[in-house]
């Protein structure tokens, strides 16, 4: 049976936020994107937290429902870490918070995440973000992925990053009726109103000229 849920939304400007997102009523009813493990790793693989090399690698040490069971671990993380952000969004984060965030410490504990100098080349061909290096030697984030619960940890690495890099003020939920897609907003002047304006931005201009011609008629 083909699947008949939209692609998954990444408008959010941030991979935590995405991944909140990954359970979203976009228009008028919720869907659910991780619904089981083969689900968890196509969300990883369009996100780009994860390698296909490395999917292939896990599958071979996966015992059948391995992948289902964290998926199931996933969707916990993500629904404790909404309760957060929602928490918080639109006011400063203080660092009071530390104390909420023992839930997502426990995962990144777990991480066999380490680094290595590589020729920058390498890397360059990995990732056009990396910075130019005056030696051509730059350091590479690296990661052991031991078992399919290391999936977990790109997941609970973009919350981190969330958390220690964006200012909670401008984090927001979409205004759009019944959207609950959650974005940061990076506009000038913090104007961003809509997940995006192809959706809820024209649903709004679509009821707002409709309001305007029914008033011009009475």
């Amino acid at each position: 049976m083909a699947d008949q849920r939209p692609p998954p939304f990444f408008i959010a400007d941030s991979p935590g936020l995405d991944f909140l997102n990954a359970l979203a009523t976009p228009v008028d009813s919720q869907v659910e994107w991780i619904t089981s493990g083969e689900d968890l790793i196509s969300w990883l693989l369009q996100a780009g937290l994860v390698a296909p090399k490395v999917v292939a690698e896990l599958r071979k040490r996966a015992a059948p429902g391995d992948f289902d069971a964290v998926a199931a671990q996933a969707r916990k993380l993500r629904e404790w870490f909404r309760g957060f952000v929602n928490a918080h969004r639109g006011k400063p984060l203080r660092a009071k918070a530390i104390h909420e965030l023992e839930p997502l410490n426990r995962v990144l504990v777990r991480d066999e995440e380490f680094g290595q100098v590589v020729a920058g080349e390498t890397v360059r061909k990995k990732s056009e973000q990396n910075e130019p290096s005056v030696s051509g030697l730059v350091w590479s984030p690296q990661r052991r992925w031991r078992s399919p619960d290391a999936l977990l940890f790109p997941i609970a690495q973009a919350m981190a990053r969330l958390v220690c890099e964006e200012d909670f003020r401008h984090v927001k939920a979409c205004e759009g009726h019944r959207c609950t897609l959650l974005f940061v907003d990076r506009t000038r002047g913090r104007v961003r109103r809509w997940c995006s304006m192809s959706v809820c931005g024209n649903r709004a201009k679509q009821a707002a000229h409709r309001e305007r011609a029914m008033r011009a008629s009475e």
